[in-house]
């Protein structure tokens, strides 16, 4: 292990030589984060030998995924999701996600490696918001939001932490997966294709998971979750498309502020009325309502959620078949134009 961290250390030394000095901060908590991170973990059959009988069967449980991606889903067969973290503080990663006021465009921060992306993560909360706050003096609208894990693209065995076991075990299933597939397939610079890839391996491949493990009340109730959020997903994207022909007309700033804020106040009305009608009274996604609306909140879902269906899409096409799936995305990932809708999958 510590001389994975050598080499993390001797790498990022190298690049903050390259870089100014916004970046060499940016850069040097990125070093120490991720470092401690790394220091802290342990092999999960070193904390099994102490754990209390909840965390017990929470990492049996994840031993049990982990074997399975590889399995069953065909995923990187390494040394991550072996080990575990208990941290301090949860979330492990804040992300700040940014658009102009008249944009559905995240803006892009490109890094060594891995190319451009649409979010800038930090360790700290108080370094995110520090950016943030800087970003919204330079007129930006600004999103800050939390995870719960990331993924090294196989530099690094990344590991379990304490906060990807909040939310159960079909979100432990569709985390680790979504994670792995990030070391499966990246194409650098593409926020978009990566982030809609990943998260429909998580949940394909969860489903899978669910009913091979005959976790049949569970599989119900994700199903049941998986509906809800396209449902939500669906309000989204209608309500890009209304802002859309907003940004896209000639009228005057104050003009599409105005029409801007009705399009929010009808994206309210729309998610009351799911509630009402679809939800039977249930309040999902009350909390994320519960916040200002802005474009960079839409381009946080976005980035994950936008090629989701195409992707699923691809998959079927497939035939299920997770190989063949990542082989059909491999080639689209790499053509000019990545259209996912025109693979048939004939291999």
């Amino acid at each position: 292990m510590y001389t994975t961290i050598r080499f993390f250390l001797i790498l990022c030394v190298g690049l903050l030589l390259l870089s100014g000095c916004t970046a060499v901060s940016y850069y040097t908590q990125s070093i120490v984060g991720h470092s401690s991170l790394m220091l802290a973990r342990k092999p999960i059959g070193q904390v099994l030998k102490n754990a209390d009988e909840p965390l017990k069967q929470q990492l049996l449980t994840a031993i049990e995924i982990r074997r399975f991606a590889t399995n069953e889903l065909g995923l990187p067969d390494n040394q991550s999701y072996t080990s575990y973290v208990q941290l301090k503080n949860d979330p492990p990663i804040w992300n700040v996600i940014a658009a102009e006021e008249f944009s559905l465009r995240g803006k892009q921060w490109c890094y060594p490696i891995i190319g451009c992306a649409s979010y800038r993560g930090y360790y700290h909360r108080d370094d995110a918001d520090k950016h943030a706050k800087m970003l919204e003096k330079k007129g930006y609208e600004v999103h800050l939001s939390s995870a719960t894990a990331y993924s090294t693209l196989g530099w690094f065995a990344d590991p379990l932490t304490s906060a990807m076991f909040k939310r159960g075990e079909a979100s432990l299933a569709e985390l680790v997966f979504h994670e792995l597939a990030h070391q499966q397939l990246y194409v650098n610079g593409d926020s978009r294709f990566n982030e809609a890839f990943a998260s429909a391996v998580g949940e394909q491949g969860a489903i899978r998971w669910l009913q091979m493990t005959n976790r049949n009340t569970l599989l119900e109730k994700y199903r049941q979750s998986l509906g809800i959020r396209d449902d939500f997903i669906d309000l989204i994207n209608d309500t890009k498309i209304k802002l859309q022909t907003i940004y896209e007309s000639e009228q005057t700033p104050d003009q599409m502020r105005e029409q801007k804020k009705a399009v929010f106040d009808g994206m309210r009305r729309a998610h009351q009325k799911l509630i009402k009608e679809k939800w039977n009274g249930k309040k999902w996604y009350s909390r994320w309502f519960s916040q200002p609306i802005n474009n960079a909140r839409l381009v946080a879902i976005s980035t994950y959620r936008d090629l989701v269906s195409e992707f699923i899409g691809l998959f079927q096409r497939c035939e299920q078949d997770f190989t063949r799936f990542y082989k059909a995305v491999e080639i689209t990932a790499f053509t000019a134009e990545r259209k996912i809708k025109e693979n048939n999958c004939l291999y």
